[in-house]
């Protein structure tokens, strides 16, 4: 059965607000119109319940996003993949294949990204600004060796993950080879403030690994302790990037800390879309295993939302199969009718739009150019995406 009247209305104005978004040249015209996707997500119904159609739409608004910004810095990033290489370079022939398997594995190169369009957008007069988006990548790569470590995770981006084909061990150390080959590039830049940047994020985000280890299985877990792990393990590693190519080209502090900040708030959001993908997302589309969350008792928000909303019959189910991690047949179904009932999903998507238009709002603070436009787009359509 199909949706009220009122709902069917909704779908539509919210459908037809992406391609105004993408139009829309000034970042006051796309942060209203980002506001106004947000009232829509908040009153809408979930996501899980939208059209294949409308979710397919989507995802073709970020991925085409992502290739309008590409195109923008393809030769940079042509350097950036031949400078990730030579990095791998090594007498040890594992370090290449591991490095290699998942640099080359078809990721989508964001927060490079973020590094190349914010010299470019700031006029980077160097080269400079290569080294450091290798290096964020080559963290970026460190970060998720260890994470699948940690998370004994076994698919990644549609592959099999290093640690299942060459085992725990060799993942640990290809990953902490790649950080040292980051903090080469980063000392070959020549620029101490953006060491500091780089150094101190991969800090925080080691940092963060932890933190979220005390909120595993933790069903007292808050919005603010959630949030505390996404800062550090996601936004953190997005705010160094675009601040380290504000950086590099020369840009004043107003526009270094505009950067920042809309880095910052585009991890939160990716972030929180991420988090809402495990519980919605289709695991063809997203390259890896939905559920994965769910049985490693991560305190997600859309599950810190569920179970705060819950009767006391569901508490119990979340007690069990979170907290006490006593999983059975059907509990993920379950999982997801529960997050879904309680709008969980909803205003966690609602939230990601939120920090969404905050990222747009920063780069008003930012020179006005084509690169500054394609990293509004980024922001607005990286809280729609489904991969």
């Amino acid at each position: 059965m199909g949706p009220p009247g009122a709902q069917r209305a909704q779908y539509a104005a919210f459908a037809r607000l992406d391609p105004a978004i993408r139009q829309a040249q000034s970042p006051d015209r796309k942060l209203s119109l980002v506001r106004t996707q947000v009232d829509l997500a908040i009153t809408s119904p979930s996501p899980a319940r939208l059209s294949k159609a409308s979710v397919d739409g989507g995802a073709r608004e970020f991925s085409a996003t992502v290739a309008e910004l590409k195109a923008l810095c393809a030769s940079d990033l042509n350097d950036v993949n031949a400078t990730i290489m030579v990095a791998l370079k090594s007498q040890s022939s594992m370090i290449a294949e591991i490095g290699g398997h998942l640099i080359n594995a078809g990721g989508k190169r964001l927060r490079p990204l973020l590094t190349l369009a914010a010299a470019r957008m700031c006029d980077c007069a160097n080269d400079d600004h290569i080294r450091l988006a290798a290096a964020v990548e080559l963290i970026h790569g460190a970060t998720l060796l260890h994470d699948d470590v940690v998370d004994a995770s076994s698919l990644r981006r549609g592959a099999s993950t290093a640690n299942v084909i060459w085992g725990n061990k060799e993942s640990v150390l290809v990953g902490d080879f790649l950080f040292s080959q980051a903090f080469e590039l980063m000392v070959a830049a020549g620029d101490l403030r953006v060491l500091q940047i780089l150094s101190r994020a991969a800090g925080v985000i080691a940092e963060g690994e932890v933190l979220q280890l005390a909120t595993q299985k933790n069903l007292e877990a808050t919005f603010e302790m959630y949030l505390a792990v996404v800062e550090s393990k996601t936004a953190a590693l997005f705010a160094a990037a675009a601040q380290a190519g504000a950086v590099i080209a020369g840009a004043d502090a107003r526009c270094e800390e505009a950067l920042r900040s809309f880095g910052r708030n585009l991890g939160v959001a990716y972030q929180l879309i991420d988090d809402a993908l495990d519980y919605a997302g289709r695991e063809n589309a997203l390259g890896k295993s939905v559920g994965d969350d769910f049985r490693e008792g991560k305190m997600t928000l859309p599950v810190v939302y569920a179970f705060d909303r819950a009767t006391e019959a569901d508490r119990g189910f979340w007690r069990r199969t979170i907290a006490e991690g006593s999983q059975q047949a059907g509990d993920f179904e379950q999982a997801r009718k529960l997050i879904i009932s309680t709008r969980a999903l909803d205003d966690t998507i609602a939230c990601a739009k939120r920090y969404a238009a905050r990222a747009v709002e920063d780069l008003a603070r930012a020179p006005q150019n084509t690169f500054t436009k394609a990293l509004a787009d980024l922001a607005v359509f990286s809280a729609s995406r489904i991969s």
